[in-house]
């Protein structure tokens, strides 16, 4: 009975629409034909060709206001603005620049070669800029600009080692602990494991155990920097795991991969840039200091550890102490250089900063 009455509303409807419909055409009929519109008459066109149908494009109906939007050229708008950071930025890449290009500058000395004068004595402990030496040698000869030059390279190139690996390592591990709840209690005992292990007294095991150097220092400064990363990455991926869009993927039966890659990882750009860019500086601080207390690299490898322990050593010496300051300048140029980009780029990473 139901289904019987609504059949005959719909029928009713449908008639009372169709008398509308014909009603209204036969009044604007009526006034067509009686008295032309006003536009025609100005513009001496008739109705059909004043107005016409507008087409119809999915594409531009699907268009935005921000259509040419790029995130890494917004990004890189953003933090060009910010001058301080372009400051330090330039002078960070004059920086590494120089650490390569000085050794094939004319009338650069070995940092190795220690130097003797006419009578066969070492010029040691010359003042910057006597004999051409321009900052100098150090007790036994050798030239402290030369030196400097080499052990930023080393140091900075255990820097950026030890900061991509952490970053590979600290970045997988989080993810994995962070998304995938059946390892979490794996990760958390790994970690607590690790974690209540002194760092510094690792380092003195492997560099008693292993042959001192460049690997060595590498390996041991790797084996337990991830963790602070990876547990970063962690809380931050539970954060976000369990958002409206991710569970949305899940339920479209996205992949894990997909979705780690695609909904996560984008949204960590900038918290991932901030932490790599501080790692740096602490990795060439961590290798300073291992150097600092006796158990780094030897002291036939230059690096800016070996440089301030040796200047350490002469700090009670007045005229001496230019050999502790000039690897020191170096060495806070890098640290402060790295953290004010990391931070600046950290901020333009954000994209609540491109859209004004």
């Amino acid at each position: 009975m139901k289904r019987y009455r609504d059949s005959r509303t719909d029928q009713l409807g449908d008639a009372l629409n169709q008398q509308l419909k014909e009603h209204l055409e036969a009044g604007s009929g009526a006034a067509s034909a009686s008295a032309p519109s006003a536009e025609s008459v100005a513009t001496g066109l008739d109705d059909k060709e004043l107005f016409s149908f507008a087409g119809f494009d999915a594409s531009e109906a699907e268009r935005g206001g921000y259509s040419n939007y790029s995130y890494w050229r917004a990004t890189l708008r953003v933090f060009f603005k910010n001058r301080i950071a372009v400051f330090f930025l330039i002078v960070m890449i004059l920086t590494l620049a120089f650490t390569f290009i000085q050794p094939l500058l004319p009338n650069q000395r070995d940092p190795l070669t220690i130097h003797y004068n006419e009578s066969g004595r070492t010029l040691s402990n010359l003042a910057p800029g006597e004999q051409g030496f321009i900052f100098g040698t150090n007790n036994i000869g050798q030239d402290i600009w030369a030196r400097i030059w080499a052990g930023t390279r080393t140091s900075l190139f255990i820097g950026f080692t030890v900061a991509c690996v952490e970053a590979v390592l600290g970045i997988l591990m989080g993810v994995l602990w962070g998304y995938v709840r059946k390892l979490d209690f794996f990760f958390t005992e790994l970690y607590n494991v690790c974690d209540n292990i002194p760092q510094t007294l690792l380092l003195i095991l492997i560099s008693y155990i292993l042959n001192p150097g460049i690997d060595t220092i590498i390996f041991a400064l790797c084996l337990t920097g991830w963790l602070s990363m990876a547990r970063f990455i962690r809380n931050q991926i539970i954060i976000i795991r369990d958002r409206d869009y991710n569970l949305a993927s899940r339920c479209l039966g996205t992949s894990t991969m997909r979705i780690v890659f695609k909904n996560l990882l984008p949204y960590l750009v900038s918290v991932i840039t901030m932490r790599m860019a501080l790692s740096i500086p602490s990795a060439i601080g961590n290798e300073v200091f291992v150097t600092y207390i006796g158990i780094g690299l030897p002291l036939d490898t230059p690096s800016l550890g070996n440089l301030i322990e040796a200047g350490r050593e002469l700090m009670t010496i007045p005229f001496l102490r230019y050999q502790l300051y000039f690897p020191v300048a170096v060495l806070a140029v890098i640290t402060i250089s790295f953290y004010v980009i990391g931070n600046a780029f950290a901020d333009a990473a954000d994209p609540k900063n491109h859209v004004k």
